[in-house]
């Protein structure tokens, strides 16, 4: 199980940081006015500098992949239940996801913008799990009609 952490963990900086890179460009095409922003200007302002922003942003898209990656290990839990299996992995992601948001400036700081950006969290995270819920539903009732149709036969 360790190796499988520390495999799945490494394996999630980089694409921590693909993924990252991939919204900026998407956010960029939304909003940015034909330029490319590579992050939020609160970020550079902070900083300093753009490209200290844009480095810090890179380290912490790459720390949110190893924590979503190496916390995907919970789902093979087979002993928890699905309700221990999701508590556990929303606390740890939320755990990871939140202050790494706040010290990117993804939020406002405030506590409005806090509980805005949890909300929005909490909703996105819901919706994902629920398709990936009826994904697996669906795979197991198929599984199920193919052992049925294997017995009759």
């Amino acid at each position: 199980m360790k190796k499988k952490l520390f495999l799945r963990g490494a394996l999630g900086f980089p694409i921590g940081i693909a993924i990252g890179y991939v919204i900026t460009i998407c956010i960029s095409l939304r909003w940015a006015g034909g330029y490319y922003s590579p992050c939020v200007p609160e970020l550079a302002e902070a900083l300093g500098s753009e490209i200290g922003a844009v480095a810090l942003q890179a380290l912490l898209c790459g720390l949110l992949g190893v924590g979503f990656a190496a916390s995907s290990v919970i789902w093979e839990m087979e002993s928890w239940s699905i309700a221990r299996q999701t508590g556990v992995y929303f606390f740890i992601i939320s755990l990871i996801m939140l202050p790494i948001a706040y010290a990117a400036y993804w939020m406002e700081h405030s506590a409005a913008g806090v509980l805005s950006y949890f909300g929005v969290f909490v909703l996105i995270f819901a919706v994902i799990w629920g398709v990936q819920f009826a994904i697996g539903k669906r795979n197991v009732k198929k599984m199920n009609e193919k052992i049925s149709e294997e017995k009759q036969n």
